[in-house]
């Protein structure tokens, strides 16, 4: 038995791309972790044998946490990509109608995102905010049937509520891309991506020279973010993401030529780009 594990309690968008990622395969099993530390460590202990993971979001950019653990508390490759949009519904416990709903639960991310909606429908209800969507789920399951929750149809089925409107969002482009992270490195398919991390030396012109090699071979960069390094002020470790896999001969050669030309660098993996669909 394969175990994945994310980012819990169940019911959230992180099992949502969990179960995405396993698509009905079986011999896969889903392991909820209460922490973002606890998941990525637990892959380096092999408590789980994969983790599903974000690592950035369309409107709220990098999750910093992901980013700092795989460049420097773990020894951990990016085996592939999930991308799921969040759309965030409303839910009540079965038999609950809408002139009933005197209370809403939910992530005080989800209700800002949802602002528009709760405006025009439920502009008397009261909002109490909670730690994650799930829990908003979970205490609208157990109340007395006067309240409702926003969060991903994942709770819905966890919870067994009643899904009455569905994306009420609104904005309509909020997409969080998920890694999946394991001792063991991606498969090569058509088309891939690689990540890499790096720091420079701290001189004019060092992370142009670093770049530049990318543009003379070729090589299409993704994505760049910057994230400060722990211990000194003012010095910056670099996340790369590039089309193409390291057994490529112009991403392999790239890749040679930034490791000689930087101070810190660490290749997290080549995997399946994930495609998104039209």
């Amino acid at each position: 038995m394969i175990k994945v594990g994310f980012l819990g309690p169940r019911g959230t968008f992180s099992q949502e791309a969990a179960i995405k990622y396993i698509n009905g395969r079986d011999g896969f099993c889903e392991c909820p972790y209460s922490t973002m530390t606890d998941l990525i460590y637990a892959v380096d202990k092999d408590e789980v044998d994969e983790a599903v993971v974000p690592i950035e979001n369309s409107i709220e950019g990098a999750v910093s946490v992901t980013l700092d653990m795989l460049a420097t508390d773990v020894n951990l490759k990016i085996k592939g990509e999930i991308i799921i949009a969040v759309n965030q519904n409303f839910m009540v416990k079965k038999g609950t109608k809408t002139e009933d709903i005197k209370l809403i639960l939910s992530h005080p991310q989800a209700i800002g995102q949802c602002r528009k909606y709760l405006d025009s429908k439920f502009p008397a209800a009261a909002i109490k905010y909670v730690y994650s969507t799930a829990e908003a789920a979970r205490e609208v399951s157990e109340g007395e049937g006067d309240m409702g929750a926003i969060g991903p149809l994942t709770a819905a089925g966890v919870y067994n509520l009643e899904v009455i409107d569905r994306a009420i969002q609104d904005n309509f482009n909020n997409l969080t891309r998920f890694v999946i992270i394991s001792k063991k490195g991606g498969e090569r398919k058509q088309r891939n991506k690689t990540s890499i991390v790096f720091s420079t030396a701290n001189k004019p012109g060092s992370l142009y020279r670093i770049l530049d090699i990318f543009n003379l071979l070729d090589i299409n960069m993704t994505r760049i973010e910057s994230r400060p390094v722990k211990d000194k002020l003012g010095s910056y470790i670099f996340f790369v993401d590039l089309n193409g896999h390291i057994e490529e001969d112009n991403v392999r050669d790239a890749l040679t030529m930034v490791k000689r030309k930087t101070s810190f660098y660490k290749f997290l993996g080549s995997y399946p780009e994930y495609v998104l669909e039209e």
